[in-house]
């Protein structure tokens, strides 16, 4: 039989004992493909180290946002209380000890404010639940008198010693107890840290800005000097005009309050004037309400004096007060003020609002150092008018009082005896 063309090639490479040959072996280039490149395990090592230290750092940065919020806060205190200790300092007194007694000073001012703060909520508090019969009584009358019931304050505080929302809300209160006091003394923790931090910071500010400027080029020290420098002042600045605006403010309210007979008037005044001007955005409603409550137990009709009051005073403060005393320290919009708070806020929180005004002024008063401005060319549309044809930079009233007189001058042409006046001689005219 004939080989085929299939069978032929196999019959020249077959052996003459009936074997089939071993394969010749493969060439170099072929072997060398066929082995792992010596990059790739160190790539892989490489890829998997970077990712255990990616979620590393973020781990570690979850774990101290608390702690890192609290340098921040003692950052920006320390700034704020740098040019009443480098006062002292200039005139021969040790930093450290400059620092405690402005530490000092602000703890007993603190101290005394909470003092009288707990002392009046207090008594009102007592006199709250010594009324509360009265009161009471007088809203079982109201009822009975325009719904025609006949409640008894005997039957209410049984059916409310009775029901089930009390024996809820006592439960819920003792359980929650504990989670107050935890929360009380994470409260005091945070605080002892923010104080030795912003302790650390005033008092060793120059060590502080050796130590970062000596890893710096000159021309770099410079300009890191130069930003420490705006931050003091801006964030300094901050402090006092709010501070000066808070003594006007609890000073205005005090009158307020004892013209009309509340009680605890001078610690409602200092409540109002701290709270409304250290609490952005929502200070002043949060302000107001405590002198309101008081004054409502007084008499109602009070209550109503202090809102209207309240509200003219914030109006003053915020358009004749306000840019006066901030022209000088912390020049912003108060768009962008409003701005900063909410995105402040949105980061951070309420340590953000506190801090988002100085920390945006500083950012402000750095760029206006060094961005480079140019004149503004005179142009219609930077002064807000449209540009268009003749006369559109002139208002509406002018345009149509040269109309008029436009048609005044044209009317004793039409109206001239002896004939009609020529076919577009008014208009030539």
């Amino acid at each position: 039989m004939a080989p085929t063309d299939e069978t032929e090639p196999q019959a020249r490479h077959a052996s003459p004992f009936g074997t089939t040959p071993p394969d010749r072996p493969p060439a170099d280039g072929a072997a060398s493909g066929a082995r792992m490149p010596r990059w790739l395990p160190r790539a892989v090592v490489l890829v998997l180290s970077l990712y255990a230290a990616f979620q590393l750092g973020t781990w570690a940065f979850h774990q101290l946002t608390g702690l890192l919020i609290n340098i921040l806060i003692a950052f920006f205190l320390a700034l704020a209380i740098e040019p009443a200790v480098s006062w002292m300092a200039a005139r021969g007194m040790r930093r450290g000890l400059a620092t405690a007694l402005v530490f000092l000073a602000v703890m007993i001012a603190a101290a005394g404010f909470v003092t009288l703060l707990g002392s009046m909520l207090a008594g009102q508090i007592i006199k709250i639940v010594e009324d509360f019969p009265n009161y009471l009584d007088s809203v079982i009358n109201w009822v009975n008198a325009h719904f025609h019931t006949h409640l008894k304050r005997v039957d209410v505080q049984k059916g409310l010693l009775r029901s089930d929302w009390l024996r809820n809300y006592v439960q819920h209160s003792a359980t929650g107890v504990l989670d107050v006091s935890a929360q009380v003394l994470g409260g005091l923790f945070q605080l002892l840290t923010i104080t030795l931090f912003s302790f650390y910071f005033a008092a060793d500010g120059p060590r502080l800005r050796r130590a970062i400027c000596s890893v710096l080029p000159p021309a770099r020290q410079a300009e890191v000097l130069r930003a420490w420098e705006i931050a003091v002042d801006k964030t300094g600045g901050y402090l006092y005009s709010r501070g000066l605006m808070a003594l006007i403010s609890g000073i205005a309210h005090y009158i307020l309050l004892q013209i009309l007979g509340v009680p605890y008037a001078p610690v409602l005044g200092v409540w109002v004037g701290l709270v409304s001007q250290f609490i952005p955005t929502i200070g002043t409603y949060l302000a107001g309400a405590l002198p309101m409550l008081v004054a409502f137990t007084v008499d109602p009709w009070y209550a109503l004096w202090v809102l209207v009051f309240v509200v003219v005073y914030q109006q003053f403060e915020n358009y004749v007060l306000q840019p006066k005393l901030t022209a000088k320290t912390v020049d912003i919009h108060p768009a962008v003020a409003f701005g900063s708070v909410i995105a402040g806020t949105a980061l951070l929180g309420a340590v953000g609002a506190l801090i988002a005004i100085p920390a945006v002024a500083t950012l402000q008063a750095f760029l206006g150092a060094y961005v480079k401005r140019y004149a503004v060319t005179d142009d219609p549309r930077v002064h807000g008018h449209r540009r268009g044809g003749p006369g559109s930079g002139q208002g509406i009233l002018t345009r149509a009082r040269l109309l008029w007189a436009r048609r005044a001058e044209e009317a004793p042409l039409e109206g001239e005896p002896g004939g009609e006046p020529e076919v577009g001689s008014s208009r030539q005219a």
